[in-house]
């Protein structure tokens, strides 16, 4: 259940490749983290240039417009997990979509089951439905 959202400038990329980032992006949750299939809440927003300022932290990484910012809420991923999805996430765009590996950026945070409600005004963790 983890919640990506996916941040990219506006007009840089088609439906397709769009829905291609997801598609990859989600098949790795499910290799990296052990997300089950079907458990994919994935959301897309595109900004005007000058909406996203995205600059290298002093780290000497120049990165274009084709930047995209992963922000990834989930349960209690162990340190070695998130290691392997930052790299691979990195790996696969690069290989499958020639995305430079300094345009894509990975924050991931921490949340609990008592914390979703996936409709209904339930808790279906804590309810015992998940």
């Amino acid at each position: 259940m983890p919640l990506m959202r996916i941040d990219m400038i506006k007009g840089r990329r088609s439906t397709a490749e769009i829905k291609k980032i997801m598609q990859i992006a989600y098949d790795l949750t499910r290799q990296d983290f052990g997300v089950p299939k079907d458990d994919r809440y994935q959301i897309v927003t595109q900004h005007e240039p000058e909406e996203m300022e995205l600059l290298d932290a002093g780290l000497g990484i120049e990165r274009s417009a084709d930047v995209l910012f992963f922000q990834i809420l989930s349960t209690p991923r162990n340190m070695g997990q998130k290691r392997t999805f930052c790299r691979d996430l990195v790996a696969k765009l690069q290989q499958e979509m020639q995305i430079r590996p300094e345009d894509v950026i990975v924050t991931m945070a921490t949340n609990h089951a008592e914390d979703w409600s996936f409709g209904l005004g339930k808790q279906q963790f804590l309810d015992g439905e998940l």
